[in-house]
Formats: C-alpha cells, structure tokens, sequence
C-alpha cells in the first residue's frame, strides 16, 4: 500500500516533535500514515529569534535530521504548487489577512497533491475550507496515531498535560477539551 502523506505545520510540528520522536517520516496504521514538513520549516526556525529560544531542541541534530525528508514532487507539480501558491497568497492577502507565506506554501502543496495538512491555526483552517483542502487538526493527528498503534493513551495524556502547563492549547480551552473529549472519549488532562 502506498504512504498516505501528511503535512504537519510549523506549529503542530512544534507541538509534538520534542514528545514524539522520531516524529516526521514513520509510517503507522493501516493506511501507512508518513508526516512530513516542508524546507520552509527550517527557514522559519532560523530566521526567528524567538522560535529559536523558544525551540531551542528543534536545532539538535537528531531533530534537525530527522526533518530532512520532504514529499517528493515533480517538476509538473512543483509548477502546480507554485500556481495554487499564487491563487491561495492571493486569496489570503485580499480577503483573508492572518495566514503567512509559509502557511500558504503549506495549503498550495496539500491542495496539489491532495493530501492533508495538519494545522490548529483558525486563519489557515479557514482558507483551507474555501480552497477544499484537507485537514487535521493536532488532536485530530493524535487519534490517527493511537489508532494506527504509533503511540497510546498515555502519551497523548502526557502531550495535553505538557501544552495545558505552557498554556499553548490550540483552539482555547473550551474548543479544546470538547474536541479533546470527542475524539478520546474522556475529559482531558
């Protein structure tokens, strides 16, 4: 069977790099789930003092390495990409101010090679509504994991209990837990 690709945002990235590692390029479950990041990742990292201090573990070698595989894609495609790039930019900067560069690069890759982009950023969920592109939310990828057997119950416990104590719940804490008690069938952390 074939890898089901998965794009992972820079900000889901960070969120669950550091816990699940090796995150990026392993595949799990039936439908051989692979994640991936795209090389804009490492220029946002690099570029960000505050991302830098922040994530300081991103710029160790094993997770620097382990972000080296990209989706492959060919010279049709990345001509594709660059024009759902310009639509999507376009879109982006006339109607819907929120979303960056990157996270356009993100939604114009997802929507060429139709697959899906994990993200918690409302502004890029909602673009990626109007483009019909595909999406995950961190939890949303979580229950894939725990269903593919890639990780358990207690460390998607151990991951919620991290992002509650720094206070980087994705979507507020009401959405959060509602979507949190949804998916896992228990209150969250």
């Amino acid at each position: 069977m074939p890898q089901s690709k998965v794009l992972v945002d820079s900000n889901s990235y960070f969120r669950l790099a550091k816990s699940i590692h090796p995150l990026l390029f392993q595949t799990f479950g039936d439908e051989e789930y692979c994640l991936y990041v795209l090389p804009e990742l490492d220029e946002e990292l690099s570029k960000s003092p505050r991302l830098k201090n922040k994530f300081s573990w991103a710029e160790e070698p094993e997770y620097s390495q382990n972000r080296q595989h990209y989706p492959a894609v060919g010279k049709k495609q990345k001509r594709e990409i660059e024009t759902a790039y310009d639509y999507i930019w376009s879109h982006i900067s006339t109607e819907a101010p929120g979303p960056s560069p990157v996270d356009a690069r993100y939604l114009a890759y997802a929507y060429v090679l139709g697959i899906s982009v994990v993200t918690d950023d409302q502004d890029m969920l909602a673009v990626a509504k109007i483009f019909g592109i595909k999406t995950l939310k961190t939890l949303d990828l979580m229950r894939l994991m725990v269903d593919g057997g890639h990780i358990d119950m207690t460390k998607v416990r151990e991951i919620v209990s991290y992002w509650r104590y720094w206070r980087d719940l994705p979507s507020g804490e009401h959405n959060f837990n509602q979507h949190y008690k949804t998916l896992f069938g228990e209150e969250s952390p």
